[in-house]
């Protein structure tokens, strides 16, 4: 009877589609105990230890993960034996065509391979190509890729190589398979949290990403603070978007933006909003530096359009024309829209008067205009052109008005 039952459970274990080929600790670990670590990088790092006290001599694993990114396709995460860190590898758009990708491991894997598995003691010189060389050069013995399903048919890639003479045995491969299942819903997990991280960064701003993921995701939600603000606009732009075709509006917005946008998100600012052709953004006074970074921000916000519009004097186009309005005080920092649509902004009288002060500079003509107010909180006045005192409109009182110099 106890020999029926045996043959039974290895009939079952072994049967096709039944997961996991053999319980080991290492799926326990992987699916109950790990849902305190928030990064996969981690888990990697984790795993492989795991895996080589269990026997199983891994000494190289990767993660590629495709991604939703404004600037990066994917990632790879990297761990060797010997880090106690993952190595985060990010990559361009545009490196999907290059001929390294098109004809490497990962490329077969996305474009439907179920597994890509390389034998490289015996590579000799020259009959490589350069990805299975390197490997082979520094030690390896065998390479195994295989693809990692998410949901809605994403697929991403995760690799193992030894550099144990003769590569993996057949039960370290089944050892390794026997984890996909487990690393698949542990990894889509982080993905996911990075993703929902990444695109919540690229539409809001780090700061209030992380207010929102906090949840701060009820209409009404948010606090004061004190902040420097900065209102950017461009000019001229109804006539240029009228007059220029439809891509090279784009390229010519976005070139603006970066000149813009780079040096606040440098300096620590925080742009909430594109507004068309304008921008607003906020550098909280909990900085102590708040004042002087969005000053050094403006400088070499300046030199930077200065560099474009030499760009388009070249190419026999008008310059381009900014107003910036800089003022600081208390705003409301939250949500507010309808029940279903919110935006996470600021708002109150201090943005109204940044906002006026950038309407100004086309009435006198200068491109940086800041009130009394932050000049002297900065204590840049003397650094600074004072313009004497205008009303604003909306406003009651007037308000003293200052100026980048001139040249």
């Amino acid at each position: 009877m106890s020999s029926l039952l045996n043959r039974t459970k290895v009939a079952v274990e072994t049967d096709e589609g039944i997961w996991p080929i053999r319980r080991r600790r290492i799926l326990d670990w992987l699916v109950n105990e790990t849902r305190n670590e928030r990064f996969i990088d981690n888990i990697l790092v984790e795993m492989c230890g795991k895996l080589m006290a269990a026997g199983v001599p891994v000494a190289r694993a990767t993660l590629h993960f495709r991604t939703n990114h404004p600037q990066w396709i994917g990632a790879r995460i990297l761990w060797k034996e010997g880090l106690t860190e993952a190595k985060i590898d990010t990559f361009a758009y545009g490196v999907e065509n290059t001929p390294e990708f098109l004809t490497s491991p990962i490329n077969a894997i996305h474009q439907g391979a179920e597994e890509v598995r390389r034998q490289l003691e015996n590579i000799a010189d020259g009959d490589e190509d350069s990805f299975y060389r390197e490997l082979h050069d520094s030690g390896l013995t065998e390479y195994i890729a295989w693809p990692v399903e998410h949901t809605f048919g994403k697929r991403h890639v995760v690799t193992f190589s030894t550099s144990r003479p003769g590569g993996f045995t057949s039960e370290h491969v089944d050892f390794l398979r026997d984890l996909l299942p487990a690393l698949t819903l542990v990894s889509e997990i982080r993905l996911k949290n990075i993703m929902a991280r990444t695109l919540l960064q690229t539409y809001v701003g780090p700061h209030a990403s992380e207010h929102i993921l906090s949840g701060a995701t009820t209409r009404g939600s948010g606090a004061t603070v004190g902040a420097a603000i900065m209102i950017c606009d461009l000019r001229d732009f109804t006539a240029i978007s009228d007059l220029w075709p439809r891509d090279d509006v784009i390229h010519l917005l976005n070139d603006y933006f970066d000149a813009i946008s780079d040096p606040v998100e440098r300096y620590g600012g925080e742009i909430l909003k594109f507004m068309g052709d304008g921008l607003l953004a906020i550098f909280p006074l909990a900085k102590e530096t708040a004042c002087l970074d969005l000053l050094q921000a403006i400088r070499e916000g300046q030199a930077s359009m200065a560099q474009l519009n030499e760009e388009h004097v070249r190419m026999g186009r008008d310059p381009l024309r900014y107003g910036v309005g800089v003022h600081v005080g208390d705003v409301m920092y939250g949500n507010i829209g309808s029940r279903r649509r919110l935006d996470f902004t600021v708002i109150g009288p201090a943005v109204n008067i940044a906002s006026r002060l950038e309407n100004l500079t086309k009435e006198v003509k200068r491109p940086v205009l800041l009130s009394r107010a932050f000049v002297e909180m900065a204590g840049c006045a003397k650094d600074m052109d004072s313009l004497g005192t205008f009303p604003l409109r909306g406003l009651g009182e007037p308000v003293d008005v200052f100026a980048f110099p001139e040249g």
